[in-house]
């Protein structure tokens, strides 16, 4: 009796260090981020390595500096840099656009191949799954060529056309098994009551799916705004047209000569803190949406 009241606990402690052991290895590199935005550019760059700042300054979001070569003041900051400030619009602009068309269309898909029955359905479903396992280097030269040939290479146009490329058949994968799991009645009923197959789609069964739509809507939304490849390829010639990601990378400082590391990280905070933000508030529909359908009632 004794033996297994140990065992028990030494498994609820194992358990508890593996849960401790997974949150620094997943938190960690975002408290790295965290503090070194506080940190001063001498302070991050001079060895050895702190965890905490020596001194909390905040010039890395809003501040000015004094530049030792120009010999003025000049203005520091994430928050400052117009360059990044747009990235963020831009980042924002095309991410909802790239949610907004990956539901609708994804919606449309899902019904169509959930509900409807057609000779090779099946065999849709998992061509629209395989696009989902090219990776996007090897399609990116086809891409190229069809936004130049379209004339929107370098413009936020060229994102938008591409983003739904890798947020669709993920779109499409998750509506489909809650279109499936639906009751039939509740389609019949409304075509008796004389609703036509479109009101009967947007009116009775949509509203239905709203837990896939969050979840699916929010992973599309992820998708788009840390997406870094497509971006730095159809946008390279145009800098106003650059998202957050390609702004970060090609950060420069507000200083001449200055390679900053504490204002990238300053930066790489405020671009994540939405994202964080999303999951809390819609965590209960999230998985709702991951969940549901899973088993049948």
């Amino acid at each position: 009796m004794y033996e297994n009241q140990y065992v028990k606990i030494a498994r609820q402690v194992g358990f508890w260090i593996l849960i401790v052991l997974i949150l620094l290895f997943t938190l960690f590199p975002f408290y790295w981020a965290v503090a070194g935005s506080f940190k001063s550019e001498s302070e991050i760059k001079s060895p050895p390595a702190t965890y905490f700042p020596n001194r909390v300054v905040f010039n890395n979001y809003w501040g000015e500096a004094t530049d030792p070569i120009l010999n003025q003041t000049v203005d520091r900051g994430v928050f400052r840099n117009l360059s990044f400030m747009r990235g963020l619009f831009n980042s924002a602009l095309v991410s909802s656009i790239t949610v907004v068309i990956s539901l609708v269309v994804g919606s449309f898909a899902a019904y169509a191949i959930g509900r409807l029955k057609f000779r090779g359905r099946t065999l849709m479903l998992y061509l629209v799954l395989a696009m989902t396992m090219f990776p996007l280097i090897s399609i990116l030269s086809g891409l190229f060529t069809i936004t130049r040939e379209l004339g929107v290479f370098g413009s936020l146009s060229a994102l938008i056309i591409t983003y739904p490329i890798f947020t669709l058949p993920f779109t499409v994968w998750v509506l489909v098994s809650f279109f499936r799991g639906l009751p039939g009645e509740l389609e019949q009923a409304a075509l008796v009551d004389g609703a036509t197959p479109f009101q009967t789609f947007y009116m009775v069964l949509l509203p239905l799916t709203a837990p896939a739509l969050v979840t699916t809507g929010l992973l599309a939304f992820i998708g788009a705004w840390n997406e870094y490849l497509l971006a730095v390829t159809f946008t390279v010639i145009n800098e106003e047209a650059f998202t957050v990601p390609v702004a970060i990378v090609n950060f420069s400082g507000s200083i001449s000569r200055e390679e900053p590391i504490a204002e990238p990280l300053a930066a790489t905070v405020i671009v994540t803190l939405p994202l964080v933000f999303l999951v809390l508030i819609f965590q209960r529909r999230i998985i709702q949406g991951l969940t549901a359908g899973a088993v049948k009632g």
